[in-house]
């Protein structure tokens, strides 16, 4: 199971450089992007369904050009996909009026509001995830550092980012230790985990203590610098104007309705 999560989390990183159109994008367009089409989603109404499809063009176009593996990412939507589901399954309980009626059974606003929030949680966390498949965290911190975040908060969250996969490299060596000494299910219990939990604690206190040392002895300041430079192309320009051009018209004007009464008018 650990072997799995492990591989799992550093797959995702392992995207992120890849060499595609997307990936070749500055961070900073990408990161303004991915917020100005989160911030747009969440900006509409709790009742509204139809206004928020034409925003699945924005990950579908990700998908295709970045080559990123579309069961991988759903995968882990659906992991987190328990927290909106708890927000948002009490809504018909509480809000009955009906609001619609199909094929004569009346359809709760409650029902709808449901909906929506199940459409705007798929749409951000997948447009989230899809950055990160892209651009690489470091890469997103950079883009951060470059828009004028303080290098204090940048560098802790690097550090986190990075000493996840350190802290998980040192349970794995302790959860395979135990399973060599166990036979069928003893050293299973609650009494053996609490012994692990604190040997795994003392083993990060120590291992932080000695990447510590080891950086103040190569020079570390209080900043982390990038390797790579990053510099904004036409390309990046034309991307986040199209973006954001696309969402403010999806998000003024009604595009199904529109496309609806167009192909009422051909056929």
């Amino acid at each position: 199971m650990f072997d799995e999560g492990y591989f799992n989390l550093g797959y995702l990183d392992a995207l992120s450089y890849r060499n595609t159109f997307v990936h070749r994008l500055d961070p900073r367009a990408k990161l303004i992007a991915t917020v100005a089409f989160i911030v747009t989603v969440v900006s509409f109404p709790k009742y509204e369904i139809t206004g928020l499809l034409p925003f699945f063009l924005f990950p579908v176009l990700l998908f295709s050009l970045g080559d990123i593996p579309v069961k991988f990412i759903l995968k882990k939507v659906l992991l987190v996909s328990a927290f909106a589901l708890f927000i948002g399954i009490f809504n018909p309980l509480f809000d009955r009026q009906a609001a619609y009626s199909w094929w004569g059974l009346p359809i709760a606003r409650g029902w709808i509001s449901f909906l929506s929030i199940m459409l705007k949680f798929f749409l951000t966390i997948t447009s989230a995830l899809l950055l990160i498949a892209t651009t690489s965290f470091p890469g997103i911190c950079h883009a951060l550092r470059k828009l004028g975040i303080p290098d204090i908060f940048i560098s802790q969250l690097l550090f986190l980012y990075r000493y996840i996969f350190v802290l998980v490299e040192e349970a794995m060596k302790v959860v395979r230790a135990r399973d060599m000494r166990s036979f069928g299910n003893r050293g299973k219990g609650m009494k053996t985990f609490i012994s692990l939990a604190g040997t795994l604690f003392l083993r990060t206190v120590e291992r932080a203590e000695r990447i510590y040392q080891a950086m103040l002895s190569r020079g570390f300041s209080g900043a982390l610098h990038a390797v790579k430079p990053y510099r904004v192309s036409g390309a990046d320009v034309v991307f986040l104007c199209s973006t954001i051009v696309l969402l403010y018209l999806f998000r003024m004007h009604d595009v199904v309705g529109a496309i609806g009464g167009l192909s009422m008018r051909i056929f």
